[in-house]
C-alpha cells in the first residue's frame, strides 16, 4: 500500500535524463541495474487504466505491471525465457503512458530498453524488423525507395500498400543555421509537406532555419527493439550534424526523446509547436472555416507534453473548430508495431476510427509521423500535420 502521494513526474521528454537510453552498465559488484528499475515498481496497479495493452486484453501479464514482473524474473533468473513471456514484451507499444501516472517513479522506458536489449542478445528478430531497421539507418536510401514507391501506389492493389502514398519532396536549406530542423527516416519523405510549412511559418517570424547535411534517424525504433548500439551510433551521428546549432526543432513527436538525447551540450531540441507558441503573438493568422478531428498521439501526451502548445495554437485560428478526440489509447503504430502485429494495431486503432467518424470532421490532425500513417488509409480523410494547418492559416 502507498501511505503517502507525490508529485506527477514531469513528461520525460522534457529533464536531461531521457527514458528511451539503456541504463548506464554498473560495476559488476553492483546490483543488476535491470532489477534495480523493476525494483522500484510497488505494484500499485495505477498504472493499469491507462495502458492500452491491459485495455486491449485485459490481461496482467499485457500490463506494465506484469512486465516488470516479468522483466524482473527474467534478469534474475527466477522465470526462464518462453515463447509466451517474448510475446508479452513484444506486445508492449512502448507509449509510456504508464509513466506519466506512476507515483513511484518508475522509468519504465528504460526499463523496456534494457530488457528488450538482453531479449535481443538471446533471440535474433525476425527479417521484416531486421529489414525496417536497416532501411530506417540509411535514410537517403529509404528515401529514394519510398520515391519508387510513390510511383508505383496508384498501380498498387490495396493489400500490396501498406503506407499511404508519399508526397512529392522539396528542396530545403541546409548548411549550419542557429535553428535547425531535424527530418528523420521515413519522415525524411513523408513530411515534406511539414517541412515547408514549417518553413513558411518560421519565415512568417523572421526566424532563418536550416536542415543540416549528415543527420540520419534518431534510433527511436531500434532503441525500442533492444538495438542499444545501433541507437548510440545514429545519436553520435546526429551530434556531429547539429553541432553549433542553439536548437533544433522536431516535427514528429515520437522521435523528440531521442533527438533530446543525441544533442550536444549547449543546444536543445524543441518541438515545433512549442517553438512557435513561444512567438505566437507574432503570428497572423486568417480564419478557417473548417471542422478538425484532433488526434493527439502517446509521446504528445506522456513524453514531450507539447499539446498544451497545440491546443494554444489551434484556439488563435479564427473559425476553426475543433473536435478533440477521446484518449482511447495508443492508435497501435508504435514504430513499427503496426507491421509486426497488424491485427492487434487494428483493433487498438478502430475506436479512434470510431470516434473520428462520429466528430463529423473532414480532416484529420496528428502530430507523429507514424500514428498518420497509420490513421490515414484506414481513416479515409485527410490526415495531416498541425504544422500544415498552420501554414494554412497564414495571410
Amino acid at each position: 500500500m502507498i501511505t503517502r502521494s507525490r508529485k506527477r513526474r514531469k513528461p520525460a521528454g522534457r529533464r536531461a535524463s531521457i527514458g528511451w537510453m539503456a541504463p548506464t552498465p554498473a560495476p559488476s559488484d553492483a546490483p543488476d541495474p535491470l532489477t534495480a528499475l523493476a525494483d522500484r515498481c510497488v505494484q500499485c496497479g495505477l498504472c493499469l487504466p491507462h495502458c492500452p495493452t491491459y485495455r486491449l486484453d485485459r490481461c496482467e501479464a499485457e500490463s506494465p505491471r506484469g512486465r516488470i514482473a516479468l522483466a524482473r524474473g527474467l534478469a534474475t533468473g527466477w522465470l526462464p525465457p518462453s515463447p509466451a513471456g517474448d510475446a508479452h514484451l513484444d506486445h508492449c507499444l512502448g507509449c509510456r503512458r504508464c509513466e506519466a501516472v506512476c507515483p513511484a517513479g518508475v522509468r519504465y522506458g528504460e526499463l523496456l530498453v534494457e530488457t528488450r536489449r538482453r531479449q535481443r542478445l538471446r533471440r535474433r528478430p525476425g527479417l521484416r524488423r531486421r529489414l525496417a531497421e536497416w532501411l530506417t539507418a540509411r535514410p537517403a536510401l529509404l528515401d529514394r525507395g519510398l520515391g519508387f514507391y510513390r510511383i508505383l501506389a496508384p498501380l498498387l492493389p490495396a493489400r500490396l500498400r501498406p503506407l499511404p502514398r508519399p508526397p512529392a519532396t522539396r528542396p530545403r536549406p541546409a548548411g549550419p543555421a542557429r535553428v535547425a530542423v531535424f527530418t528523420g527516416c521515413v519522415a525524411r519523405r513523408y513530411e515534406a509537406p511539414v517541412q515547408a510549412a514549417l518553413a513558411r511559418l518560421c519565415a512568417a517570424l523572421d526566424t532563418a532555419i536550416a536542415w543540416p547535411e549528415g543527420q540520419t534517424c534518431c534510433g527511436a525504433l531500434h532503441a525500442h527493439a533492444g538495438d542499444t548500439d545501433t541507437a548510440q551510433r545514429l545519436a553520435a551521428t546526429n551530434r556531429a550534424a547539429f553541432a553549433g546549432a542553439q536548437a533544433v526543432l522536431t516535427c514528429a513527436s515520437g522521435c523528440h526523446a531521442a533527438v533530446a538525447a543525441s544533442l550536444p551540450e549547449g543546444t536543445r531540441a524543441l518541438d515545433a509547436l512549442d517553438f512557435l507558441q513561444a512567438q505566437v503573438d507574432r503570428l497572423h493568422l486568417r480564419p478557417l472555416p473548417l471542422r478538425i478531428a484532433l488526434h493527439l498521439p502517446c509521446t504528445q501526451r506522456s513524453v514531450v507534453g507539447s499539446d498544451r502548445a497545440l491546443r494554444a495554437l489551434l484556439a488563435r485560428i479564427p473559425a476553426l473548430e475543433v473536435v478533440e478526440l477521446p484518449d482511447t489509447g495508443c492508435c497501435g503504430a508504435a514504430g513499427i508495431h503496426m507491421f509486426d502485429e497488424p491485427m492487434r494495431a487494428a483493433r487498438l486503432r478502430q475506436p479512434l476510427l470510431d470516434a473520428l467518424a462520429a466528430s463529423g470532421a473532414a480532416t484529420l490532425v496528428s502530430a507523429n509521423i507514424g500514428c498518420r500513417l497509420h490513421l490515414a488509409d484506414a481513416a479515409g480523410i485527410r490526415t495531416i500535420h498541425p504544422l500544415e494547418l498552420l501554414a494554412d492559416a497564414l495571410p
